[in-house]
């Protein structure tokens, strides 16, 4: 059995950048140092828009453009990018969860049983969540785990609410 952690949109607009905050920044070392001690396979996501965000229908709810692909903004921070340095499979994803991912872990889990997946990441009450329930929905029998130290939401009190969804859902959360 093989343990799959989960990197969530550790991009620059969302650490320092058009979407960053304090919070995001606190978390970076904390994330760094779970990917780098991680024995086991680790899937990484992107946040990726086109030049035309402003008139997608996210664009429209969130109209502050951000990880536009191939920017500054869109890249890993430094420090999350060193960590994975040949050790992760990317997944571009145009909104807030992917399917794409969840399919991914479901045929690994055919090749070889999944014990866990750790998820980590930004923004816990938005794409953290997304991913996690969709996780959950796609391998109901494999223990889905948010590490709540290594994430961070848009709020202290929405991250807390997100982690408390994520429990609701039989999603295990440590540090929280």
């Amino acid at each position: 059995m093989s343990k799959v952690l989960v990197v969530v949109d550790m991009q620059t607009d969302f650490i320092n950048g058009a979407l960053g905050s304090a919070d995001a920044e606190k978390i970076v070392p904390r994330a760094a140092e779970i990917i780098a001690n991680f024995d086991g396979e680790i899937y990484c996501t992107l946040d990726t828009h086109g030049e035309d965000y402003l008139k997608t229908q996210e664009g429209r709810n969130l109209p502050v453009a951000h990880c536009i692909k191939g920017t500054d903004g869109w890249r890993l921070d430094k420090r999350i990018a060193a960590a994975l340095s040949g050790k992760a499979r990317f997944v571009e994803k145009p909104s807030f969860g992917s399917p794409e991912l969840a399919h991914m872990l479901a045929e690994k889990n055919k090749q070889e049983k999944i014990e866990s997946i750790e998820v980590i990441g930004l923004c816990t009450d938005i794409c953290v969540v997304s991913n996690a329930l969709i996780i959950k929905a796609a391998l109901p029998e494999v223990k889905i785990i948010v590490d709540a130290s290594a994430c961070a939401g848009i709020s202290p009190e929405s991250h807390q609410a997100a982690l408390k969804t994520m429990q609701m859902c039989q999603i295990e959360v440590l540090n929280g």
